[in-house]
């Protein structure tokens, strides 16, 4: 009587056919086995670092260094991009100019390093918090309104009662440094760093 294979000898006889018809032909070009990242343009992957003399006009960038080797101080929140509004490869040019999210257009050294695309977790607004201890986790601590302090402790604080008037008597909002809030007080530099 002929003893039938087993499972496992059909499968191991099945594996080890289609592994040597593999290997009699070969079907894998030169091109084929070329890494892809050698043959991908670099200035067009987003999350890719550089130094904005090896991008394009045109690219949205985040994270992006005021001065060469200082690390990223511009467009570092979720969501945000900047873009480059002037050639950056050109040979003369030791800036060029890059709108930041604001608008405001900035002249930057071509040699300061930036990451293509915009930054991650565009999303994270939209995260609800479901108690005030989830923000503490966070280390953030409570915010307490001026109006509910006393004089001693905000510009805001005193008065009877619910009063708008509180501590200055009627001289409009202030920080809690005295310094006005409304009405387009400057509070920033006069002096523009480029």
């Amino acid at each position: 009587m002929a003893s039938t294979p087993s499972f496992c000898q059909f499968l191991f006889r099945s594996l080890s056919s289609n592994a040597a018809a593999k290997r009699a032909s070969p079907t894998t070009s030169p091109q084929q086995m070329m890494n892809p990242a050698f043959t991908l343009d670099v200035t067009s992957q987003t999350g890719a670092s550089m130094a904005l003399k090896e991008m394009r006009i045109g690219t949205y960038i985040h994270n992006l260094e005021m001065r060469p080797g200082q690390g990223p101080k511009l467009v570092r929140g979720w969501g945000t991009s900047a873009k480059i509004m002037t050639e950056p490869r050109s040979a003369s040019a030791r800036h060029c100019e890059i709108q930041l999210p604001s608008g405001v257009k900035k002249m930057i050294d071509v040699r300061c390093w930036a990451t293509i695309g915009p930054a991650p977790n565009a999303s994270h607004n939209s995260k609800k918090l479901y108690k005030a201890g989830q923000n503490r986790w966070r280390g953030i601590r409570p915010t307490v309104r001026g109006v509910a302090m006393n004089p001693v402790d905000h510009p805001h604080g005193g008065g009877e009662g619910k009063s708008k008037s509180s501590g200055s008597h009627g001289k409009g909002s202030r920080t809690p440094w005295g310094k006005p809030t409304k009405c387009g007080y400057k509070t920033a530099s006069l002096k523009r760093k480029v």
